[in-house]
Parts: C-alpha cells; sequence; structure tokens
C-alpha cells in the first residue's frame, strides 16, 4: 500500500489544483476567482508551477503516510458539500 502513496498524493493535488474547478489563479476579471469553471494558458501555468511546488514538498520533503493524505482528501470533501448545501 505505501507504493500506492505518491500516486494518490499526485492525482488528489493534479484534481484539485485544476483550474477553474476549485479556485483560478488568475482570474479573468479579478487575481483570484473561485468555481467559476473557466481556464487560460496563464492559468494552466501557474496551477503546474503551484503543483509541482506541492507535490515536491508533500513527497520528497514531508514523507506522510497515504492515511494521512486521505483523510486530508475527506475532510476536503466535507467542505466541499457543505458548501455546496449554501
Amino acid at each position: 500500500m505505501a507504493d500506492w502513496g505518491p500516486v494518490v498524493i499526485a492525482v488528489v493535488l493534479f484534481v484539485l489544483l485544476s483550474p477553474g474547478l476549485l479556485f483560478q489563479l488568475p482570474g479573468r476579471n479579478k487575481v483570484v476567482e473561485f468555481g467559476n469553471m473557466q481556464t487560460s494558458v496563464i492559468s494552466i501555468l501557474v496551477h503546474a508551477i503551484i503543483f509541482f511546488g506541492l507535490i515536491t514538498i508533500f513527497l520528497i520533503a514531508i514523507g506522510r503516510s497515504v492515511w494521512f493524505w486521505i483523510v486530508i482528501l475527506l475532510a476536503l470533501m466535507q467542505l466541499q458539500n457543505n458548501r455546496n448545501d449554501w
């Protein structure tokens, strides 16, 4: 199971950092836009740099276990569900 840790972390970060899904940096009209489901070339590049930085920190520097990231993912999903209930 420990061999799947980097894969799970990479997939979760890739989905969460998809431009326009949770946020877009830089946005079309503002610096940061949330949940607009749009993207641009600059936004893709910024999100790719953020992804690279986070994946480097999580996989090399911290080296957390798979279960830590599964708990984080479940907490984020619960926050998203609570936001949709409003």
